[in-house]
Formats: structure tokens, C-alpha cells, sequence
């Protein structure tokens, strides 16, 4: 992104003109990554080979979060070309945590260092990982747990690798950009999973959008309309513990479908494609959100359908549109949906006066031109750019964009879900926290399955939800 990228507009909210001090810091790393990426080989890692702050070349890492991702994250950081070493997994469920191991061991040999003390399972087990003897943190549980874990890690002066959505409500927003203030403070260096920004196809589409190639941006559009994601049961959770699972374990296992560790598809997959219209419009924030959704075929009668059980898709949304505006008036437009046999589509787009790019490589209009540069592999070069700004000691935080780009989608399922024009400053300042205080297995959650087992009564409903 250009250096002399600056808010655009003569209205700001309140909350960008206190981050306005900010942007300083956040524009020169993304300047440094893009000059790293631009000069970059075909395929190639580059990596710098000064020695990090705690004067080691080697960088340990632990891994909190066992899952899909989990184990994606560990396998793309140990794919840095040198100098990094797995020595702490941490998972809710152990058996977790040691598939982990078993798939990675085999691959990477003795840079997965984990004998069985430092291993370490259930809720808190996040807590005995940042304790842990690790320069770096892969946080890759449901993202509901995201905002305290990240500000555990900041406080433990660790490094940090973060997947998006860095938050899934208004508390965790405000616990986010607390953090990342510190970070900043401490000089604690953070990245998160919003991988296009790694890519530099993408850097390149961005600084010829933000060097005027399509003119003043006059819309923006973002789609993630898909068929959909796993269910996991009941069933199949207690065949692997071995008896039957408390309520708080159920959900937790099948995070996606509540809102509470999920924020929504909204927030979980379609960030993504807000963070990409966000970025082209110089990451400037909506200042409010207005939109429809719902659940019209992703509920309990088409769960049973599967052969699923009754409850299997919790409390969210099978479909949203969003209407967002921004300081200036400039809208986006977004849509997400889940349903079968539908128009599917994952993209964004970014108009203006003189052409429109799809923000991935192409620009249409008086200034055509396509991406023929150097490819990476995106997962793989965020955690290279990761081990670089440790090592070099650079200015690197994404946690800024990741929050507003993350609180961008909690916006709009506020409104979705409320039917009300959802104003940012608002929202930010008075909505709750959805996470529960107390974190124990055999505690409740947020919310609760009827006498049957069906979540249907607890899905938002607007004109009568309550946003805060």
C-alpha cells in the first residue's frame, strides 16, 4: 500500500479519527511487506537471516488450536525455509491435539519438537501454552476465543499469528484493539490469516487502485455465496470421548453454527471478501450497516434431510445482504449466502469512474492491465513475512486491519439480524460480549437447545432482536 495513502473524506467517526494516529505505523509495514513480495522470485520464500529479539535464529512456536486450520497454520509456519520449530500444541480435546502431532511429525521430523509435557488440553490449556518457552503463537481455535487469547499472547510479549475473524463481537472488538495497542507499545509482531494481503498479485492490484487506475472508487460489491460447510453431531462427538458430551463441548466442537464462536458465516468465511473492498478503499471503516437475511433452508427440517440430527446447524443465518456506507457516502454491497443449488459466487469488485478491478490482478477501463509477476503461496508467505519482521525487527501488526475488517461483518449481522441501520460508533461502544464468563465444560452457554434438542427458537429475529 502507498505511503501517502490517507483517510478518505470530509466526515469521519469518531473511532477513525482516534485511529487516525495509528495508520502511521500500519502504512509503513504494509509498504515494507510489498517491497519484500515485489522483488520476490517466481515460487520463492525469501527470508532475512539476522537474529530475532531473543537472539536466537531459531523461532519457537506454539500451536493453540487443533484443528483443520490448526493444522494448516502449523504446516505453513514450518514451511518458513529455516528457522522455525513446532514445540507446544494446545486444544480444547486431546485427541485433537495429538492427531496433530501424528500428521505432523512425519513430514517435518525433529522440527516438531512436543514430548507429552507440553501438550496440554481443555479450555484454559491456551493459558499454559503462551506460558510456555515460545517466541510465536499460532491462534487457530473458533474465533469467538479469539480476543482474549490475543491478548494473553500480547501480554506474555509473544509474537502472534492470528486467523481471522479476530473477533466475532463488540467486546471482543474492543479487547482486539486494546491488544493492539499494546502491540504496538511492545513491539510484538502480529499477522493475521487474511492471506490475500500476502500475495503479491494483490499488493500490486492495490497500489494501482490506490495510484488512481480506475479513478475515484464510486462502489464497492463483495460476494461469498457458496453451497456451504461440515456438520458435526451429537453422535459422532460422543463416539470419541467415549460418553456423552455436555452442551458447552457439543458446541464447541461444532462452533460454526453459533453465532457466539462463529459471528456467522458472515464473519467466519466471508471477511475475506470485506477485507479485500476494505483494503481497496484505504481501509477506511463503514460508518453503518443496514441489511436482510435468514434462515430459510439451512434449518432443523433440512438437517434431518442429511440424516443429521435435530439441532446439527445451531442459531445462524443461511443468508445475508448487507448494505454498507462509508464517511464519504460510498456504499458496498455484500452478499453471503449457504444453500444448495444456488448461484455461487466468491469475489469482489471494486468500481469507479474510470473502470473496475476484481481486486485479484485485473483492472478494467482507460488503464487495463493484468498480473503477470511472481506467485507465492499465500498461507505459506504470511508466515515467511511473520518470521521476517521478527527477525529484522520491522514494525508489523495486522491486527488493526484485521479488526476493523472483522468488526465490519459483526456490523453487518447486527443489522441483518436486527433490521436496523447499525451505526459503527455505536455498536463498537455499546455492544456486548457474547462469550460466556465462565469457560468450564460443565458450564452453560450462551445459548441453550430446547426440550428437543432444536436451536430454532434461539435464531435472531428481526424487528425484535436487540443488538445492545
Amino acid at each position: 500500500m502507498p505511503s501517502n495513502l490517507s483517510q478518505k473524506g470530509a466526515i469521519m467517526s469518531d473511532s477513525a479519527k482516534r485511529a487516525t494516529s495509528d495508520r502511521s505505523s500500519r502504512r509503513e509495514f504494509l509498504t515494507t511487506s510489498a517491497a519484500a513480495l515485489s522483488g520476490a522470485a517466481v515460487g520463492s520464500l525469501a527470508i532475512g537471516r539476522s537474529a530475532h529479539a531473543a537472539g536466537s535464529d531459531m523461532l519457537k512456536v506454539a500451536l493453540i488450536g487443533c484443528g483443520g486450520r490448526g493444522n494448516g497454520a502449523a504446516a505453513n509456519c514450518l514451511n518458513v525455509p529455516e528457522g522455525t520449530k513446532l514445540t507446544v500444541v494446545a486444544d480444547a480435546f486431546e485427541d485433537h491435539a495429538r492427531d496433530t502431532l501424528e500428521r505432523l511429525k512425519p513430514k517435518y521430523g525433529d522440527r516438531v519438537d512436543v514430548p507429552d509435557d507440553r501438550v496440554f488440553v481443555g479450555l484454559d490449556a491456551y493459558k499454559q501454552a503462551i506460558a510456555s518457552d515460545v517466541d510465536v503463537v499460532l491462534l487457530t481455535t473458533p474465533p469467538g476465543f479469539r480476543p482474549m487469547q490475543y491478548k494473553a499472547a500480547v501480554e506474555a510479549g509473544k509474537h502472534v499469528f492470528m486467523e481471522k475473524p479476530v473477533c466475532v463481537d463488540a467486546g471482543g472488538y474492543r479487547t482486539v484493539m486494546a491488544a493492539n495497542k499494546l502491540a504496538d507499545e511492545t513491539n510484538r509482531k502480529v499477522v493475521v490469516g487474511l492471506q490475500l494481503r500476502h500475495d503479491p498479485k494483490q499488493i500490486e492490484t492495490m497500489k494501482r487502485l490506490h495510484d488512481g487506475a480506475i479513478g475515484k472508487v464510486t462502489q464497492l460489491r463483495a460476494y461469498r455465496n457458496g453451497s456451504g460447510v461440515w456438520v458435526r453431531s451429537r453422535e459422532a462427538l460422543a463416539e470419541r470421548l467415549g460418553r456423552k458430551p455436555t452442551e458447552m463441548e457439543y458446541q464447541v466442537n461444532n462452533w460454526y453454527y453459533f453465532v457466539w464462536l462463529s459471528g456467522d458465516q458472515i464473519a467466519e468465511q466471508h471477511v475475506h471478501h470485506l477485507d479485500m473492498v476494505l483494503w481497496a478503499n484505504g481501509d477506511q471503516h463503514p460508518v453503518e450497516a443496514n441489511g436482510m437475511g435468514g434462515r430459510q433452508v439451512r434449518n432443523d427440517k433440512w438437517a434431518q434431510s442429511l440424516g443429521h440430527s435435530l439441532g446439527s446447524v445451531g442459531q445462524i443465518y443461511d443468508h445475508q445482504f448487507v448494505e454498507y456506507t462509508f464517511p464519504d457516502g460510498l456504499r458496498l454491497f455484500s452478499q453471503n449466502r449457504h444453500i444448495r443449488q444456488c448461484w455461487n459466487n466468491s469475489a469482489q469488485f471494486a468500481e469507479g469512474a474510470g473502470g473496475y478491478s476484481n481486486l485479484t490482478g485485473k483492472i478494467f477501463g482507460e488503464h487495463a492491465w493484468e498480473y503477470d509477476g511472481p506467485s507465492v503461496v499465500m498461507t505459506d508467505q504470511e508466515h515467511v513475512d511473520l518470521a521476517n519482521a521478527i527477525r529484522e525487527d520491522t514494525p508489523h501488526n495486522e491486527g488493526w486491519y484485521g479488526a476493523n475488517s472483522s468488526f465490519t461483518a459483526v456490523l453487518g449481522y447486527m443489522a441483518t439480524y436486527s433490521g436496523r441501520i447499525i451505526k459503527w460508533d455505536e455498536a463498537a461502544e455499546k455492544g456486548p460480549s457474547l462469550l460466556p464468563e465462565n469457560l468450564a465444560w460443565d458450564a452453560d452457554p450462551p445459548v441453550l437447545p430446547d426440550d428437543n434438542g432444536s436451536y430454532e427458537h434461539a435464531v435472531a429475529m428481526p424487528g425484535t432482536y436487540k443488538p445492545y
